[in-house]
């Protein structure tokens, strides 16, 4: 079978990208652009000429190859085929970011501050180009089909979320894994532990069979459609069990990535707090990635913590196998015996163990300094410019609010700002940022602060690119996401698997929300 499709999508497809470059270098979308960014500077200027002629030439060379070249059957065509579902994500991906996503925060403004809340309509919905990424391709595959020509393609938007999971290990290192990973393995043991006994105890009670039972409390207590996939195997759950338990998934973590950012804005989360909640309350990398983008689109902080989380539930996957082993076999007279060990070595996410991978190698030092957080690290030498010193007016401001001040570390933090002209350690840094948090200075001395504190904070060229990457990365893969979630699929959550799932889920939702809000500050 011949999968390339003799097609002028991909041409197209080339064609368009093309002409947005070209607009966009020219100069003649200047007004639009001026439009989008609503009296400020288009954040996205240098994408925008740069992308779309890369991705373009590409995009225009093969399409030509494929439309008017000759095709064979073989490994080579299989992926071949994949380019033109690719580029037609990726081309959505870029209409979305680039210019809807803008275009909604416009309308938005234009509606004004929702009641007390102080946040526009798009801000508490979490209308960005992450979400609207998601609900393009809903669109798509729901009210257009997607394409024969494209359908390769649209397969390989679950290798890009995984790419972006493993690269995000590049920005962790051990110094930033020790404040969080305990934390993280206390929230996620108890809450996965919690969800998949629950699961079963609430199956038992409804005589859902003991296959169902076990591949839904895998997928609802652990991570998703991978645990799921995981455990069917090992309960020897039929194809029919494991739809059932996928549309459940998909329904719930689809929900979940639209009311996660809104709660979280409502309750005033911080990254840290939104980003334990969203990786310990959704099932799966994708929908919490997408939650966390939602939340945060215009930076990865969140994401980050978000993942830390979620990766510690998916380690802990092998052990939750092994205990659906050892209770399907108990309670179903006659199961077969299963390799359990032979599941685990075939089963194990690949991902996480790239995550682990590159992370080790980002505690080494490799792309930044050992001691970086946040993928940034702090130094006021080498890489400090002398440009970036206070002025003497800087310098006036602050010693005016001196006597504002009354906790003595903060007192002698911002003393030796003013001396210096410069933040002194990462002590004298954490500090700062505590005094602008409490707002005790005036909105000038804040501002003031904040930009000592950039001075002093910087991020390595290779995690800059790594982060850029990233954010290409999920929104590729979450567009793509959104084309495999079908209305048909959706409706497989009827019936026990949904009333089970929506009564776990949301009591994990809730409670971890509690538990967050009571155990976790803005600072970690």
């Amino acid at each position: 079978m011949v999968y390339t499709k003799k097609s002028p999508a991909l041409l197209i497809i080339g064609i368009v990208l093309l002409a947005i470059w070209y607009l966009a270098q020219s100069g003649m979308m200047n007004g639009y652009l001026e439009h989008l960014a609503m009296g400020k500077k288009y954040k996205m200027m240098s994408e925008l000429t740069t992308l779309p002629l890369y991705f373009g030439v590409i995009s225009a060379v093969l399409g030509a190859w494929q439309l008017f070249g000759s095709h064979k059957e073989g490994h080579f065509d299989y992926y071949s085929s994949t380019i033109a579902g690719g580029m037609f994500i990726l081309l959505i991906a870029m209409l979305v970011r680039w210019f809807v996503a803008p275009e909604v925060a416009v309308v938005s403004h234009a509606m004004g501050k929702v009641g007390e809340t102080g946040k526009y309509i798009h801000k508490l919905l979490g209308l960005n180009y992450v979400v609207l990424g998601i609900l393009a391709g809903i669109i798509v595959v729901n009210v257009f089909k997607v394409p024969e020509w494209a359908q390769n393609g649209v397969r390989l938007s679950r290798l890009g979320l995984k790419t972006g999971v493993i690269l995000l290990g590049t920005l962790y290192s051990a110094a930033e894994l020790k404040n969080l990973g305990g934390l993280s393995i206390v929230m996620i043991g108890f809450f996965v532990l919690g969800s998949v006994g629950m699961t079963l105890w609430i199956g038992a009670r409804r005589n859902i069979p003991n296959s169902m039972g076990g591949v839904l409390s895998a997928g609802m207590g652990v991570c998703g459609v991978s645990a799921t996939v995981a455990a069917a195997p090992v309960v020897q759950a039929k194809s029919v069990e494991i739809a059932y338990t996928i549309g459940t998934i998909l329904l719930w973590g689809v929900g979940c990535m639209f009311v996660f950012p809104i709660v979280g804005h409502l309750f005033g989360m911080s990254y840290i707090q939104f980003g334990a909640w969203a990786g310990t309350g959704i099932l799966n990398s994708a929908q919490v990635a997408g939650a966390a983008l939602a939340f945060q689109p215009d930076g990865i902080e969140t994401l980050k913590v978000a993942e830390i989380f979620n990766i510690t539930r998916v380690l802990v996957l092998p052990i939750i196998v092994l205990w659906l082993a050892v209770w399907y076999v108990r309670r179903e007279e006659g199961a077969a015996q299963v390799n359990v060990g032979e599941v685990i070595f075939n089963k194990f996410p690949v991902f996480v163990l790239g995550f682990i991978l590159l992370f080790a190698l980002s505690t080494t030092g490799i792309f930044a300094p050992a001691n970086h957080y946040k993928g940034k690290y702090f130094n006021n030498t080498t890489d400090f410019k002398e440009s970036k010193l206070l002025k003497a007016e800087d310098k006036a401001t602050l010693q005016s609010e001196l006597g504002k001040v009354e906790r003595e570390d903060r007192k002698a933090a911002l003393g030796r700002l003013i001396e210096n002209g410069k933040v002194m350690s990462i002590d004298d840094d954490d500090v700062l940022r505590g005094l602008v948090n409490s707002k005790v200075l005036s909105k000038d001395a804040n501002h003031i602060l904040k930009h000592a504190h950039k001075a002093v904070r910087h991020t390595a060229k290779k995690v800059k690119a790594f982060r850029h990457w990233i954010v290409w990365l999920f929104a590729f893969g979450l567009t793509g996401l959104g084309m495999q979630i079908t209305v048909a699929s959706m409706k497989q959550a009827g019936g026990q698997p949904a009333v089970i799932g929506g009564i776990v889920g949301a009591t994990k939702a809730i409670l971890s929300l509690v538990v967050v809000l009571m155990l976790i500050s803005d600072k970690v």
